[in-house]
């Protein structure tokens, strides 16, 4: 297993940095659609979607999907700070905020196919325009935001292997302690004050820190999100894409809560040196 997962991350991160600093945007929004496809049959299969309805939310993933990185692109060749999506990023904010962890905390069973449609949707199509809009103002931003969800997934496995003894959340993610999340937040907020000390732009700045720490427990609840609706589909991983590392979801879980918030704390709080 961890052989498998050492194969796909030399295989896949080349693929990513090549794509994300190299690929042209219609090349990269045809990524992302494709990402998102994927991320959606299999949030059909964690949701027990019919063979009809899972072709049914694929095919409207694609259309919908295709149409909002239509405006993204449009609106990025004005102004990559453009508000035209600022809707989407705020509908995903309310959504982790309010609506998540309410499930985590009542554990609610969702039974209607279109309101599993409808979270799909508000789970992977901020993220997808997220994905395309930060790397439009600028690659290596996009590629300093994920580094901060992968260095609170790293600190926190760590931490807790090392420390760990209160649960977090016994009962949907058993390995999770509250010592792993005290970790990240720390590893998080040193990674803050680098960068932050090494930033050009004040204004910035001012929120980088901050913003970093909101995500990082964005990130928590994102993946004890999928986690729980993993335990209640009955299943291990998400999918089976990645060797080693499951489904395109079982990846992107804490970006789906992470990065559209980061967006959106961009629009509204950083405005750039003119």
């Amino acid at each position: 297993m961890l052989k498998a997962r050492i194969l796909t991350v030399i295989v896949v991160l080349p693929l990513f940095l090549s794509a994300l600093f190299y690929f042209q945007d219609v090349f990269w929004a045809i990524a992302l659609l494709g990402l998102t496809i994927a991320g959606s049959r299999e949030w059909s299969r964690l949701a027990g979607l019919s063979v009809r309805n899972t072709i049914l939310f694929m095919l409207l993933t694609t259309f919908v999907g295709g149409e909002l990185l239509f405006l993204a692109s449009e609106s990025v060749k004005v102004d990559v700070y453009s508000t035209n999506l600022i809707w989407a990023y705020s509908l995903s904010a309310a959504f982790w905020f309010v609506s998540a962890p309410l499930y985590l905390r009542r554990f609610y069973v969702v039974r209607n196919p279109v309101i599993w449609m409808l979270i799909g949707w508000i789970v992977l199509l901020p993220t997808c325009l997220a994905l395309y809009q930060l790397r439009a103002i600028s690659p290596l931003l996009l590629l300093g935001l994920m580094a901060t969800i992968w260095i609170s997934d790293t600190a926190a496995y760590f931490t807790g292997r090392a420390f760990g003894k209160h649960k977090l959340a016994p009962q949907i993610s058993p390995n999770k302690t509250w010592e792993g999340v005290v970790g990240a937040l720390v590893a998080v907020l040193s990674y803050g004050l680098i960068w932050d000390f090494s930033a050009d732009e004040t204004a910035l700045s001012a929120t980088l820190i901050p913003l970093l720490l909101i995500m990082a427990i964005l990130g928590i609840v994102g993946d004890l999100y999928e986690s729980l609706i993993k335990r209640q589909a009955g299943v291990k991983d998400s999918g089976n894409i990645l060797p080693g590392h499951g489904g395109i979801l079982d990846r992107i879980d804490a970006l789906t809560s992470s990065l559209p918030f980061a967006m959106l704390a961009l629009l509204a709080f950083y405005s750039p040196a003119s």
